[in-house]
C-alpha cells in the first residue's frame, strides 16, 4: 500500500511529451563539414517462438506459444573521418546480452573485417524485453527455465546482430551527429523507493521524483536531414506481463517500430534501412514502466505496452528539431575485463576511508522473491527482511563459509552460486566494462541492471575524470554481458529485490566506479589500456536437454495449410480478424529475415502484402493439437485506414518421418473491410 499510494500520487501528475515530427534537422553552420562516417543497419534477431522458455521473469511456466512481433538488431558504425577511429554500437530487442553472444559476434566480425571491430570498440546492448526467448547464455542459471541451451535461438540472435553490423558497415557515409537532452516524466516509476530513500541527499536531490527523467537523443544527419537516431531512457521493458506467451519487443520495441514503420515508412523486408531508430536502456534497474507499481493485469497488455512505447517515441521525436550539441570528432573507446569476485576497492571509492573487497557471487532471498511491482518470482520469499531464511542461512547452511556470510551481509543468502561455479559455470564472474566516446557523448557499458542512484555515481565518476557535462555521460546498461543488478551500498543494505540481486556484495558498485575511473583516465590521456584476460569461452560445455521436433502431422483428413477456421466475410476498422490453419511446429524453420504470415490486399489482379509477423497489428499463435498436429491462429487488428478486399496467408514448415522439413503455404478465404 505504501509504494502503491506513492506511485498513484506521482502518476496522477504525469504526462507524455507530444510534438509534431519532421525529419529535417536545423541547418548546420555554414561551411561546417560532416565530420563522421556513419552507417546504419537493421536485421531480424528473432529466436524460437514456440516451446522455448522465455527470458526475464524467471518463470518455468512461461513458455512461448507464438509471436507478437519480430525482434530486431539495430547497428550503428560511427567513424571519425580525421583519425579513422571507429565504434560499433548495437541495440538488440533482447532480454540480455550474454558474453556468449558477444564472443560469437566478435569472432564473426573478425572473420569478415579483421581487426576493424574488436572487443574494445564494439558495444552490444539489450533492450531487456521480458518477452524474448531464452536459452542462449553459456551460464547455467539463465538456461534453467529453458531446459538447457537452445542453439537455434543463439544462432538467430548472433546472426541477426552480425547481419545488422554488416549492413551498417556497408551503409557508412559522411554524416553529422547532434546530441540533445529532454525530460520524460510519464514512462517510469521507482519500484524500490524504500531502498532509494536510503541514499544521501546528494543523490536523492538529483532525482526529486525518484526517477531518472533524462531522455537523450543522438541523431544522425546527412545533408541536413535526419536518417537515424539512438535514444537512451531508463525504464524497464516489462509492459508485457509474466503471463504473456508471445515473443515481443515490448515498449522499447514499439517505440522503434512506430518511428521507423509508422512515421518513416520503413519496409523491413528490404535491406535498405531508410531510417533507423534504436531505443536503448540506461540505468533502468529500479525504473518500472508500470506506473501504478502493479504488474500488467492481462497476459498481453498491448495497450499499455504501446502507450509507454509511444511516450518514449514522443519524447525522443520532440528533440529532432532541437539544435542541441553538434558533435565534432573524438571517437574512441577503452575496455577492461574485470573479475568482480575479487576486486580490492580503494578508499577513494568506498567512501569510508578503508579498503574493501568484493565477494564471491551469491543469490539473496530478496532476489528469489522477485520484483513484485513487475511480477513476483518464487513464493516463501519477500523483499527486505526474510527472518526465517536469514536464520537458516546464518545457522545451518553457511557455517562452513563465515567469510562469505560476512562479506555479503546483510544479504540472506539463498544460493552461494560462486561456490557452484567451481563444478559448472552458473553465473559470470569475469565480465567486460567499457567506455565509448563519440564527441562529447560518453557511454559506460556496464553488464548489468544499474539503479538510477548507482548510475548517477558512475556518471559522476566518469564526468569528473574527463571534464564532461554529467548529462552527456550515460550508463549503457545490459551491455556485453550480465551480472544481474548494481545498487549503491545504501540500497544494498535495504535488501529489496535489486539489492538481493547484486551478486558480488555491498562493494560491487564502488568496484565498478574504480574501474570506470581507470577507463576514463586512459581515454582522457590517450593511453592504451590492457584489457586483461577475457571471459572464458564456454561454448563447448553446454547442456541441451529439451528434445527437438520429432514429427509433424496434420489433423485427420486434413493437409498442412488447410484452413480450420475461416475469417468472417466482412470486418470493420478496428475489429480483429482471426484465421486458424492446420499447421506445423514453428521451430522447424525460424523464418529469420522472413515471416510466418502475410496479410494481403487485392490490387487489381494481384495481391500486395500490407502486414506480416513483424507488425504490431498481427499475432501468430501456435498450439499443439494432440501428439504431432498443430494449430496456428493468425490475428490481425484492422487498421483505421484499411479498406478493400484482403486475405491471410500462413507459411509453415513440416518435419517428416525421416527428418526432412518441407515448406508449405495456406491461404484463407477473402474478406472485405469497409470504411
Amino acid at each position: 500500500m505504501r509504494i502503491r499510494a506513492l506511485a498513484l500520487a506521482v502518476a496522477a501528475g504525469l504526462g507524455t511529451l507530444t510534438a509534431p515530427v519532421t525529419t529535417t534537422a536545423p541547418a548546420a553552420p555554414s561551411g561546417q563539414a560532416e565530420p563522421y562516417l556513419v552507417g546504419r543497419g537493421i536485421a531480424d534477431a528473432t529466436g524460437e517462438v514456440a516451446e522455448v522458455g522465455m527470458m526475464g521473469y524467471g518463470r518455468f511456466d512461461q513458455r512461448a506459444e507464438g509471436l507478437h512481433n519480430r525482434l530486431r538488431a539495430r547497428s550503428f558504425v560511427i567513424a571519425d573521418r580525421a583519425t579513422g577511429e571507429r565504434v560499433l554500437l548495437v541495440v538488440v530487442d533482447s532480454p540480455m546480452i550474454f558474453t556468449s553472444v558477444r564472443q560469437a559476434v566478435l569472432r564473426q566480425l573478425a572473420e569478415r573485417y579483421g581487426n576493424l571491430y574488436t572487443e574494445r570498440n564494439v558495444l552490444i546492448t539489450g533492450t531487456h524485453t521480458h518477452a524474448g526467448p531464452g536459452g542462449y547464455s553459456h551460464h547455467l542459471l539463465y538456461n534453467l527455465t529453458t531446459i538447457g541451451f537452445h542453439r537455434k535461438t543463439f544462432d538467430a540472435i548472433t546472426e541477426g546482430i552480425v547481419e545488422s553490423a554488416m549492413r551498417a558497415h556497408a551503409d557508412a557515409a559522411p554524416a553529422s551527429l547532434t546530441l540533445t537532452h529532454g525530460e520524460l516524466t510519464g514512462a517510469s516509476a521507482n519500484r524500490s523507493r524504500e531502498a532509494f530513500e536510503r541514499n544521501p541527499a546528494a543523490d536523492r536531490d538529483f532525482f526529486p521524483d525518484a526517477i531518472d527523467p533524462q531522455t537523450s537523443l543522438l541523431r544522425i544527419e546527412r545533408d541536413g536531414r535526419a536518417v537515424g537516431a539512438i535514444n537512451w531512457f531508463a525504464t524497464h521493458n516489462t509492459s508485457m506481463s509474466g503471463d504473456n506467451r508471445l515473443i515481443s519487443a515490448d515498449n522499447k520495441g514499439y517505440a522503434a517500430y512506430h518511428w521507423e514503420h509508422d512515421v518513416e515508412g520503413v519496409d523491413y523486408r528490404t535491406s535498405d534501412p531508410g531510417f533507423v531508430a534504436a531505443f536503448a536502456q540506461t540505468n533502468a534497474g529500479d525504473m518500472s514502466p508500470n506506473l501504478d507499481l502493479t504488474p500488467p493485469s492481462t497476459p498481453e497488455d498491448f495497450a499499455r505496452t504501446r502507450d509507454i512505447g509511444r511516450r518514449q517515441y514522443d519524447a525522443a521525436a520532440a528533440q529532432v528539431n532541437a539544435r542541441g550539441t553538434r558533435l565534432d570528432g573524438g571517437v574512441d573507446s577503452r575496455l577492461v575485463n574485470v573479475d568482480l569476485s575479487e576486486v580490492e576497492v580503494r578508499p577513494e571509492f568506498t567512501g569510508d576511508g578503508r579498503h574493501h573487497r568484493t565477494c564471491d557471487p551469491a543469490v539473496g532471498a530478496a532476489m528469489a522473491a522477485g520484483s513484485t511491482e513487475d511480477g513476483p518470482a518464487f513464493p516463501l520469499f519477500a523483499e527486505g527482511q526474510n527472518p526465517l531464511w536469514d536464520t537458516v542461512s546464518g545457522s545451518v547452511l553457511y557455517t562452513a563459509s563465515p567469510e562469505l556470510r560476512q562479506c555479503q551481509a546483510p544479504k540472506g543468502i539463498v544460493v552461494p552460486i560462486g561456490a557452484m561455479n567451481a563444478a559448472y559455470p552458473w553465473v559470470a564472474e569475469r565480465v567486460p566494462v567499457q567506455l565509448v566516446r563519440v564527441g562529447t557523448l560518453y557511454l559506460l557499458g556496464v553488464p548489468g541492471e544499474v539503479t538510477i542512484a548507482a548510475g548517477l555515481r558512475l556518471r559522476r565518476t566518469v564526468a569528473e575524470v574527463v571534464g564532461a557535462d554529467i548529462r552527456d555521460v550515460l550508463v549503457a546498461g545490459y551491455s556485453n554481458g550480465y551480472i544481474h543488478y548494481v545498487t549503491t551500498p545504501e540500497e544494498y543494505d535495504a535488501q529489496q529485490y535489486e539489492g538481493g540481486s547484486t551478486l558480488f556484495g555491498r562493494w560491487q558498485l564502488p568496484a565498478l566506479q574504480q574501474t570506470a575511473a581507470e577507463l576514463a583516465s586512459a581515454l582522457r590521456d590517450g593511453r592504451a589500456l590492457a584489457p586483461g584476460s577475457a571471459p572464458a569461452d564456454l561454448s563447448g560445455r553446454q547442456l541441451s536437454l529439451q528434445p527437438g521436433v520429432v514429427l509433424d502431422s496434420p489433423q485427420p483428413g486434413r493437409r498442412f495449410g488447410d484452413v480450420l477456421a475461416q475469417p468472417a466475410p466482412r470486418y470493420a476498422r478496428g475489429e480483429q480478424v482471426s484465421v486458424t490453419f492446420a499447421g506445423a511446429h514453428p521451430g522447424n524453420d525460424l523464418h529469420r529475415g522472413g515471416t510466418y504470415l502475410e496479410v494481403q490486399r487485392r490490387q487489381g489482379s494481384s495481391w500486395h502484402t500490407v502486414a506480416d509477423d513483424g507488425d504490431w497489428s498481427t499475432t501468430f499463435r501456435w498450439t499443439r493439437d494432440g501428439v504431432a498436429a498443430s494449430k496456428v491462429t493468425i490475428g490481425w487488428t484492422v487498421p483505421a485506414d484499411a479498406e478493400g478486399v484482403y486475405r491471410v496467408r500462413y507459411h509453415g514448415d513440416a518435419k517428416g518421418l525421416l527428418g526432412r522439413v518441407t515448406a508449405f503455404t495456406g491461404t484463407s478465404n477473402q474478406f472485405t473491410v469497409a470504411g
